[in-house]
């Protein structure tokens, strides 16, 4: 019986340690890329090697959460991006944090869904079933609130060939675990194109709200969003340090010169109104007569 818990509480400080170590990974990835060390060897194959501009297989077959075959490109309408998550439904840790995160975010977005943007949640091991997925999807959508996002939120679940080239072609590396006795991955969501191409990777298991919308509208290059969300990309640029938008130096710049101009017709103004006053006070303006002498014939 002690050998059982020994070996119980030993699986247990390895998967934490894991998890602690992907999330922190993925958190200081996104924030500071070029001072991370590499990874432990155990670890390397776990790597998110980002493939921007890459297209996904749209002929991968999978069976979604009602046990219909599909199409990974049914998903891809041509006129609204997706956010892909690479997950496993009996994960006990990252996955669930992964997703839980995502659902925060889109909570706090006015968007839908099936309407303004497509969610496709993919199982990568094999043995998971039809059933997980219904699961799953019924209880992030209670999750969620907002039932009318069933159409558009997909649960999905393959063989290992289908998911194993679906995680290759956006860079997602994943490994069984013995000791752990689970899948070993980094937390990161990946937003793609309408016309299904890898447009940005978003890391941790917590996402702000105005990061995943905009890089949705970059992904649909404006084809949702508003004219706020469009002038404000065109302002600011994606940070991968940071894991967020930023304003570029251009544009500070840019900015710099408007508010510079601003200022100056200001002053130009303020001068100009001055300048009227005076001009009016010396030809009486304010209300002083002045003494001029009369014309000659004119009587006095």
């Amino acid at each position: 019986m002690s050998s059982r818990m020994d070996r119980r509480w030993g699986r247990v400080t390895v998967a934490a340690g894991v998890l602690i170590y992907l999330v922190m990974a993925g958190t200081l990835r996104a924030q500071m890329p070029d001072r991370l060390e590499a990874l432990p060897v155990a670890l390397e194959e776990v790597q998110v090697e980002e493939r921007l501009g890459e297209r996904v297989p749209m002929d991968l077959t999978f069976v979604d959460s009602a046990g219909q075959s599909v199409r990974l490109g049914d998903y891809f309408t041509g006129d609204r991006p997706v956010v892909l998550t690479l997950v496993y439904y009996e994960c006990p840790m990252l996955c669930t944090l992964v997703v839980n995160g995502l659902t925060e975010a889109m909570k706090n977005l006015d968007w839908l869904p099936g309407r303004e943007f497509e969610v496709i949640t993919v199982s990568f091991n094999p043995a998971e079933t039809v059933e997980l997925a219904r699961l799953k999807k019924q209880g992030y959508l209670a999750e969620y609130g907002r039932p009318e996002a069933a159409g558009g939120w997909h649960f999905l679940v393959g063989d290992a060939t289908n998911t194993k080239a679906l995680a290759d072609a956006v860079g997602f590396g994943y490994r069984w675990d013995e000791q752990a006795e689970q899948f070993i991955h980094q937390a990161v969501i990946m937003i793609l194109t309408p016309g299904g191409r890898v447009s940005r990777y978003l890391y941790g298991v917590m996402f702000e709200p105005k990061t995943v919308r905009l890089s949705l509208v970059e992904a649909s290059n404006g084809q949702v969003g508003t004219t706020a969300d469009r002038i404000y990309l065109s302002c600011f640029r994606f940070d991968p340090k940071a894991g967020s938008y930023a304003m570029g130096a251009m544009s500070v710049l840019r900015l710099s010169g408007v508010a510079t101009l601003v200022a100056l017709a200001a002053a130009v103004g303020l001068f100009a109104m001055i300048g009227a006053r005076r001009r009016a006070r010396a030809a009486g303006g304010d209300g002083t007569a002045l003494h001029t002498e009369p014309s000659h014939g004119e009587k006095a």
